[in-house]
């Protein structure tokens, strides 16, 4: 999400706010090795629905993986939403960890031990997660392509919040 914060990510979170979704966005204060707060925590376990923007650079954070993690155990104990969106990678580097993805495993491993629960499971929540039906998107385009894109986002975003929660 940093590398995507003032880009992508951020048009998109205000573009939720500007739907009348109640957004939450960690605001880049975590530093490497800093504990998840408890209100980003709290924030996750009252949503409904996680998006989770996946860049080449994710899987280097580990503060992104452990929100993942979480995430998906919300999905798993509280039957929430995630929707992934591929930014500027493939759904398969992901799910396979490859490229960015598996260097960063790499070095996770090399930090905790290849057979670290930590890092089995970040490797696992990743494949399950890019399992999913997801939303993939290229950075390529114009300025004005990515808003459209976004709006289209949000509007398949509104109508599956619909759909789920009625």
């Amino acid at each position: 999400e940093a590398e995507t914060r003032h880009s992508f990510t951020g048009t998109l979170y205000h573009a939720l706010q500007s739907a009348r979704f109640k957004t939450y966005m960690e605001n880049g204060k975590l530093r490497r090795g800093d504990k998840i707060a408890t209100a980003i925590l709290t924030a996750m376990e009252a949503s409904r629905i996680s998006i989770v923007v996946f860049s080449p650079y994710f899987a280097s954070s580990t503060c992104c993986l452990d929100q993942l993690v979480h995430i998906h155990r919300c999905m798993n104990t509280k039957n929430q939403l995630i929707l992934p969106i591929f930014y500027d990678v493939d759904q398969s580097d992901v799910r396979d960890q490859l490229n960015t993805f598996g260097q960063a495993m790499l070095q996770h491993q090399h930090r905790f031990g290849k057979s670290s629960d930590k890092v089995l499971q970040w490797s696992s929540v990743l494949s399950h997660v890019a399992n999913l039906t997801a939303f993939c998107f290229s950075s390529t385009g114009y300025v004005h392509v990515t808003s459209i894109i976004i709006g289209s986002y949000v509007e398949e975003i509104s109508n599956m919040a619909i759909n789920q929660f009625i």
